[in-house]
């Protein structure tokens, strides 16, 4: 029991006792919760591929959003990590397809061009008919440090717009409770009325 915990404890967001919480629930309902559990578990270590596309994670090479026939081929999405995709795909707004960096640059951590295969996105752009690239990197240094280096590299392609997601006051947000640095950017990227 205390190897499970501890391994449970690992998840993110998870501490001991969330984990031992966790453990108790599943052992309680053994057969509707920890059975299933574990079968999909191992279907998923078992399964479970990168698209050789996109990056994202499937059951299939390539993945189902890469083989739907229903999204639109000229319009590519950046996304840092695969749940930044996973994030995108519920919201049910963006019908084109993706491409997972698997991170950002970052001189800190080591995290070079070469480790993120945006050489791979080059090659993408420049061989699927893509019109549209969209920025959607996370708002940290990291995340507009690899957004201006793959703009950069995308200017000696004219024929691609290049755009990323708007970013500044959320709906609902009020000014009093916003730090600087969002107020800034809601500053720098306003908009006519």
């Amino acid at each position: 029991m205390d190897k499970l915990i501890a391994l449970v404890s690992k998840l993110p967001g998870l501490g001991p006792r969330s984990a031992r919480r966790i453990v108790l629930h599943m052992l309680r309902k053994r057969d509707t919760v920890l059975v299933p559990l574990i079968k999909q578990l191992q279907y998923v270590a078992e399964h479970a591929k990168t698209c050789s596309l996109c990056r994202n994670v499937d059951v299939h090479d390539p993945c189902s959003i890469c083989t739907d026939t229903t999204r639109l081929t000229n319009v590519l999405c950046v996304v840092e990590d695969i749940g930044d995709l996973w994030a995108l795909e519920r919201s049910r707004l963006f019908k084109g397809r993706y491409h997972v960096l698997g991170g950002t640059l970052s001189a800190l951590e080591g995290r070079r061009p070469e480790h993120l295969g945006i050489d791979h996105l080059m090659m993408r752009v420049r061989d699927e008919p893509i019109e549209e690239v969209i920025l959607a990197l996370n708002a940290t240094a990291d995340g507009h440090t690899t957004a201006h280096y793959i703009a950069e590299h995308m200017q000696t392609m004219p024929h691609i717009r290049i755009t990323r997601l708007a970013q500044g006051i959320p709906v609902g947000g009020e000014l009093d409770y916003l730090d600087e640095g969002t107020l800034g950017t809601a500053f720098q990227s306003r908009l006519p009325l």
